[in-house]
């Protein structure tokens, strides 16, 4: 009896288990370099994936969903709130968001919002506003905070850094997916990493993971290892440059 009640009880887990293995994700990137050169203007790479389902899989009832988020390297970004005192207008609040990505990108095969409820996307940190949330802190205790990020999601957006795009994943076929990604010429070098989401009916089915880096090549990657391998030697020559420059112009444009 106890054997069985206790098979009982194992019965729900290894059901859970073989669903989360019922399908998997397998995903590729069509560069996994980004060059930056002299002449650089952005870039646009391609994320390919397919969905592999078990043979004895039995055909769920609702679509698959795709969820794409690229991040890029992070860092500390600071937002600032300015308030008018007078004629001025002075820096009062702020907020500091440590090791935030620089570059945030997220695209969807449809709508999150037609996807799932807004309580499960900041659960599962899907989408702009939810991608950094602490992991299992999904209930803003702190609405000032809320409103900071909202800024900064603003103020990236601006600058091309961070987007959303809720119809950038393509399904090529029942299993097969594409999704472009542009990267501006902003965008910091260092490593992204590319997460892809697998869902159905809301419920998380399976999820991958690949990267890219972007470089800088040529002169400018010279230039920059100089500046900082040499510091010193390079402010020097700069310097020197900078006066043989001006001596240049006052000879050429010199009026007798």
């Amino acid at each position: 009896m106890r054997r069985f009640l206790a098979l009982l009880a194992f019965l729900p887990i290894a059901l859970a288990a073989a669903t989360a293995r019922a399908e998997t994700l397998i995903a590729a990137m069509s560069s996994h370099r980004v060059q930056i050169t002299s002449n650089y203007t952005g870039s646009q790479l391609t994320v390919f994936g397919l969905v592999e389902r078990d043979g004895r899989t039995v055909a769920r009832g609702d679509p698959y969903d795709i969820i794409i988020t690229v991040r890029g390297p992070r860092r500390m970004l600071l937002v600032r709130q300015k308030e008018r005192v007078g004629p001025i207008w002075i820096n009062r609040t702020q907020r500091r968001f440590p090791d935030s990505p620089v570059f945030l990108h997220v695209a969807s095969s449809r709508p999150i919002s037609a996807m799932m409820s807004e309580e499960a996307a900041q659960r599962d940190r899907i989408g702009l506003a939810n991608a950094e949330r602490t992991a299992g802190n999904w209930i803003d205790l702190d609405p000032g905070s809320a409103r900071f990020r909202d800024s900064l999601v603003r103020i990236m957006q601006s600058k091309d850094l961070y987007g959303y795009d809720e119809r950038g994943v393509t399904f090529l076929s029942n299993a097969l997916f594409s999704a472009p990604v542009d990267i501006p010429a902003t965008a910091p070098t260092g490593s992204y990493t590319v997460d892809i989401l697998l869902y159905a009916g809301g419920v998380p089915l399976a999820r991958q993971q690949t990267s890219f880096e972007v470089i800088k090549t040529g002169i400018e990657q010279r230039l920059a290892s100089g500046a900082y391998d040499w510091s010193l030697l390079y402010g020097l020559m700069t310097v020197l440059m900078a006066l043989f420059l001006g001596w240049g112009a006052s000879v050429v444009f010199r009026r007798d």
